[in-house]
């Protein structure tokens, strides 16, 4: 038996006006997950805990079939872990992004404009983090470029108690409310300050601004944690797997759950991503003697953040037609298989930001294909199945067919 997760990264919304008051998942045309849904079985599942922000560190955890109120110690780590940094039980790691920000003299007095920098390019970031490294690196502190805007900051020894908001949730607010709060947060809001002052004069940022893009003319310090201890997939489910994704975040907990993390050239996590080689890259894992891929696309949760309606309704078509379509039939070989599809949590364009909201799944296994209690895939008709899982460890053990352990 072979096994996929396909996870459309914050594909859940609710009815949106400029859509008929349908959903982006209603309103796209899918074929490939409805026929999924409509010859297999479709519900919801409830990913985030009532204890724990509705993060996409916590929801893929808990997609991947572990308990985040165990297991969960911070987004960052899971991160440092795909960029290949080394952690000691003590050191402190922290989510940095490079942001625009508007041009108010005063630092708290400014608006967060985008968490993403108009989706900075690797290449240019790398720039901008060296620089940052040049004015703060000492023997305690690093930063780290990872992928676009997503970087990690290394505090070795670092205190842990801390009060972060994620610069996604306050796109147009003033950003004062949501500085950085705690004993220790002094160094890293001087870092935040300082880095205002001489980014926007970089030349990449110069640059930027000649092409019409968004400079990256601050950071933004958030997601802070230690190294996590988890048990691998294959101790819990005793099956062997992959990750595909381009962004630390799943990369990582792939890698701490033991996996191999597939690197795919031209995957971007935004909605110009390489849809075909993701799909081509989790065969190719299968075909090698994987048995289990757990495939991430980041496009639907950067649309939603934006308020790019459009855009996050071709996200989905885009996964469905370059994602599902060709892993359909490259699994006609097999004698069985299973696909799961669904999104980590909601990022509901009138919102911006993510819900703790239950989401949709789709699970169809080639051996058991028989009409199911619905007809096509979205939100509603998941509902109407009244099939609803209380955790998300809970549908990977109904998926794999076993019980973690």
């Amino acid at each position: 038996m072979k096994y996929i997760v396909i996870l459309g990264d914050g594909m859940a919304d609710y009815p949106v006006p400029e859509l008929d008051n349908r959903t982006p998942l209603q309103a796209a045309a899918k074929p490939n997950m409805d026929f999924l849904a409509a010859n297999g079985e479709s519900g919801l599942v409830k990913t985030i805990p009532p204890t724990l922000p509705p993060g996409s560190d916590v929801a893929n955890l808990s997609v991947l079939g572990y308990d985040p109120e165990k297991y969960y110690t911070g987004r960052s780590p899971l991160e440092a872990a795909s960029m290949g940094i080394p952690l000691s039980d003590t050191d402190v790691t922290f989510r940095t992004n490079l942001v625009t920000l508007s041009d108010a003299q005063n630092y708290e007095d400014r608006i967060m404009l985008d968490h993403s920098s108009d989706e900075i390019s690797t290449e240019e970031a790398r720039e901008l983090i060296d620089d940052i490294n040049r004015h703060f690196r000492d023997d305690f502190l690093a930063f780290h470029a990872g992928v676009s805007y997503r970087h990690c900051l290394l505090w070795k020894e670092g205190p842990p108690d801390f009060e972060f908001t994620p610069p996604h949730d306050i796109l147009g607010k003033r950003i004062a409310p949501y500085l950085p709060k705690g004993k220790h947060a002094g160094r890293i809001l001087d870092m935040m300050t300082k880095s205002a002052e001489f980014l926007p004069k970089h030349p990449v940022n110069l640059d930027r601004i000649r092409r019409g893009l968004r400079p990256a003319n601050s950071v933004w310090i958030w997601g802070e944690g230690k190294k996590p201890a988890i048990p691998t997939f294959y101790e819990k489910f005793g099956l062997k797997g992959s990750v595909v994704s381009a962004v630390d975040l799943v990369k990582g907990l792939g890698i701490c759950a033991g996996m191999e993390a597939v690197d795919v050239e031209g995957a971007t996590g935004n909605l110009h991503t390489n849809y075909v080689g993701k799909a081509e890259a989790a065969l190719r894992a299968l075909k090698e003697g994987k048995d289990f891929v757990y495939l991430h696309v980041e496009a639907p949760d950067e649309c939603g953040h934006r308020h790019e309606i459009e855009n996050k309704v071709k996200s989905v078509e885009l996964i469905d037609e370059k994602v599902i379509g060709p892993l359909l039939k490259g699994l006609e070989g097999y004698e069985d298989y299973r696909i799961l599809v669904l999104p980590d949590h909601p990022t509901p364009l009138s919102l911006r930001t993510h819900t703790g909201d239950p989401v949709p799944y789709a699970l169809y296994q080639k051996s058991r294909e028989k009409p199911g209690a619905v007809s096509c895939y979205d939100e509603f008709s998941a509902k109407k199945s009244g099939i609803v899982f209380e955790k998300g460890e809970d549908l990977m053990c109904h998926f794999v067919g076993r019980r973690d352990g």
